[in-house]
């Protein structure tokens, strides 16, 4: 919650006086709020116990190296986030799930020497280490898959067959995955809660979790929770061609993470569903 004491922090970081609180959502470690101050105009507040700074950070990198729209970072410490107010107006149609492709087509085209990058970051509010390597299939058996799945059984949301399974699926990696022409840049976390949908178009992307990777981990992410159609796709692969065996294979690998992800967060349904991949390839 924004206390006076923190309402006092901001006021003197903006140089503005809040005038009215207002909340908008809550993401699972965070509360979000629109904040009106003197003079009329608008700002967002994402408070959390921790990790507003790194957040601030991914999202000041994207604006500085690249296109996609997020939105201005003007005030950040580890516990808040200060940032501009981007009004939503539509429901995603056509034309902004073509946009959405155009636009996460070009931030992958931002490529890298090397996987990971210079630092680590957070997906929601765990840990996502990116220590950086020339090799995809090694960055993500070590630092996605056995990283979440070691990180889940030690917080006993995942039994011990779980992550014996990962290990040898981790065996069988290379002959499954592909290495990408070249590092490309990713948000980490497109779904429906981290999107403005403007007027026929994305206004802005939010809550990111970058690094440089294997574009296809962000295309197996949205195909996870549908967050785009077969439109969004389509219009993607005339700008990047999706290679063959994605979608029959590839993505359920990759999905892997984001499930584990969201076991450590919010439960065991999202490990059965964890399991049910493993199953399949082990």
């Amino acid at each position: 919650m924004i206390t006076p004491q923190l309402q006092e922090e901001i006021e003197k970081a903006m140089g503005s006086t809040i005038v009215a609180i207002a909340p908008l959502s809550a993401a699972n470690n965070a509360q979000i709020y629109r904040l009106l101050l003197e003079g009329g105009s608008a700002r967002v507040a994402k408070v959390a116990e921790r990790g507003m700074d790194t957040e601030a950070w991914m999202l000041r990198f994207l604006k500085e190296h690249s296109s996609l729209p997020v939105p201005r970072v003007e005030f950040s410490n580890d516990h808040v986030i200060i940032m501009e107010f981007i009004e939503s107006h539509d429901m995603i149609d056509y034309r902004g799930q073509r946009h959405a492709a155009e636009q996460l087509a070009a931030l992958h085209s931002i490529t890298a020497d090397q996987y990971g990058l210079e630092r680590d970051t957070v997906v929601g509010s765990l840990r996502q280490p990116n220590q950086q390597t020339k090799n995809w299939v090694t960055f993500f058996t070590e630092q996605r898959l056995l990283h979440m799945v070691r990180a889940a059984f030690d917080e006993s949301k995942i039994d011990k067959r779980m992550v014996q399974q990962a290990e040898k699926l981790a065996g069988k990696l290379p002959e499954i995955l592909r290495e990408p022409a070249a590092p490309a840049l990713v948000h980490g976390d497109v779904w429906g809660g981290n999107i403005i949908i403007g007027r026929g178009t994305i206004a802005a992307f939010l809550d990111p979790a970058i690094y440089f990777a294997d574009p296809e981990v962000e295309l197996a992410f949205i195909r996870l929770f549908n967050t785009f159609d077969d439109s969004f796709f389509a219009r993607y692969s005339d700008i990047n061609p999706i290679r063959p065996g994605f979608h029959e294979e590839r993505a359920d690998i990759y999905n892997l993470y984001p499930l584990l992800v969201h076991t450590r967060l919010f439960g065991a349904s999202y490990a059965r569903k964890a399991q049910k991949i493993l199953d399949r390839f082990v």
